[in-house]
């Protein structure tokens, strides 16, 4: 009896119950048409940004910042002295700019040092040939390698010919087609090589145009594999070579690298914040990667996007901005060797990933802003194209697919959503990793838009009621 007396009852309150489970679920989930009025209401605040970046005091400043920083310290490689100078320089600005809880996190980070490096073709004749070994490569032997020159133009050129490539140095002459695709023989080149009895290779540089200057960058031994060295030539080397093979002439040169590489090094990500109001345990996260390659000044990758994050909150705090969350600057050690030093980070604060409400990263140049790359879901992305409504006055509204980023995929892939700056980037690939990677790339006007776009961003996504949905 008392069990059917029981039944009753909560048969009879179940409705009510029900009712009270989806008030509650309509309370959690705000109609979207209220999210929006809410974004729209920063209008004003994100003019004031704009005018702050574009037109006011702060006019040209991520530009001059920059401009002193890579003249003063130069390239920076990692594991490299200058890389310690770099970040001790950032470091000390940030806390001379009064920005909250400055301080830098340690990491471990490769240490390749390059050498004396050089080439000259023998045969068919007399020719230096302009080269910039790669990263983690090996040296040649004591007074380096003569051989004889096999080219190729795929990998697949390579299997078909691999009884040709034993005690040869192969020369890769593969067409670009886009740098995610190519840059595998970057990546991958030597190892390939060696596993056909090769003694080093070449690659040609990954770009899509060249003024016969190489392009280095990061390169992955397979496990298991014999070692080679192996450098970027020019693209008119390679194509100089290609041709003189499709002639049937014999093509001799001689390589010597002293490349080497040394103990992992202690280095840090450089952080500083502007500390949120009502969640400062939420963060908005946005970065750039102090190091660069040992060639030019590593201006456009990535000393832009790392002033331009920079330089979003001083914006911020020099209008008197503090939002709901945590605005958290990064400023990366090890992005060019893999994101090491943000895989550190990531290892170290995963914990509260609950906590991370979106993370942003600015490493494909600060050319003339578009808007963003976006990953997120359906919802997220909904807020983020009234955020980027905000930016009409400087026509950066795009909102694309696939936000990107060496140093924050990690989040993106634990599903926080993440953003990365679109700009008009095509001529990014041309001074890549070079010696072409110079101040004389950047441009004050357009790293002005790409601050305001940056700080707008970062400021009203950390300043909305609620985090972004994921």
């Amino acid at each position: 009896m008392i069990k059917q007396l029981r039944k009753l009852i909560f048969l009879a309150v179940l409705p009510y119950l029900l009712v009270k489970q989806c008030d509650c679920n309509l309370h959690r989930v705000k109609p979207f048409s209220h999210v929006a009025k809410e974004i729209a209401r920063y209008a004003d605040v994100a003019k004031s940004i704009i005018d702050l970046a574009v037109n006011g005091k702060a006019q040209n400043r991520s530009y001059n910042r920059l401009a002193d920083f890579t003249d003063t310290v130069g390239n920076r490689v990692s594991g490299s002295q200058n890389l310690d100078l770099a970040i001790k320089y950032v470091y000390n600005g940030l806390r001379k700019d009064g920005l909250d809880n400055v301080h830098l996190e340690p990491a471990k980070i490769p240490h390749w040092v390059r050498g004396k490096e050089s080439a000259v073709m023998l045969l068919p004749r007399n020719h230096t040939l302009a080269i910039l070994g790669l990263g983690s490569s090996v040296g040649t032997p004591v007074g380096g390698i003569q051989a004889e020159v096999l080219v190729v133009e795929s990998f697949e050129e390579l299997e078909r010919r691999a009884g040709e490539a034993e005690g040869k140095i192969v020369v890769f002459n593969q067409p670009f087609v886009s740098y995610g695709e190519t840059v595998e023989y970057r990546e991958l080149g030597a190892s390939k090589a060696a596993r056909v009895g090769a003694v080093a290779s070449l690659i040609r540089s990954i770009t899509p145009l060249s003024i016969n200057s190489p392009h280095t960058g990061w390169q992955d031994y397979e496990v298991g594999v014999r070692r080679i060295p192996t450098a970027c030539i020019t693209v008119e080397d390679a194509q100089m070579m290609g041709r003189m093979a499709r002639r049937g002439q014999k093509i001799l040169v001689h390589l010597s690298m002293e490349a080497h590489t040394l103990p992992d090094a202690d280095s840090f990500n450089t952080v500083a914040e502007i500390k949120g109001k009502e969640h400062s345990e939420q963060v908005v996260l946005l970065s750039g990667h102090l190091d660069s390659w040992d060639v030019g000044q590593g201006a456009m990758d990535d000393g832009g996007g790392a002033m331009i994050t920079w330089e979003a909150l001083s914006l911020i705090k020099d209008l008197g901005l503090r939002p709901r969350r945590t605005l958290r600057a990064v400023l990366w050690t090890g992005e060019e060797q893999g994101g090491v030093g943000a895989a550190q980070y990531f290892q170290q604060h995963k914990a509260n990933i609950s906590n991370f409400d979106l993370v942003m990263e600015s490493d494909m140049g600060t050319f003339a802003p578009l808007g963003l790359q976006f990953s997120g879901n359906a919802r997220a992305r909904a807020v983020m194209r009234e955020v980027m409504n905000l930016l009409q006055p400087i026509n950066t509204t795009a909102l694309e697919d696939h936000g990107e980023g060496t140093d924050i995929y990690m989040w993106m892939d634990a599903g926080v959503p993440g953003a990365s700056l679109h700009t008009a980037n095509r001529k990014y690939f041309w001074f890549h990793h070079s010696e072409g990677d110079t101040m004389s790339v950047q441009d004050p006007l357009e790293m002005n838009l790409c601050s305001a776009l940056w700080a707008v961003v970062a400021f009203v996504v950390a300043d909305l009621e609620d985090m972004l949905p994921r």
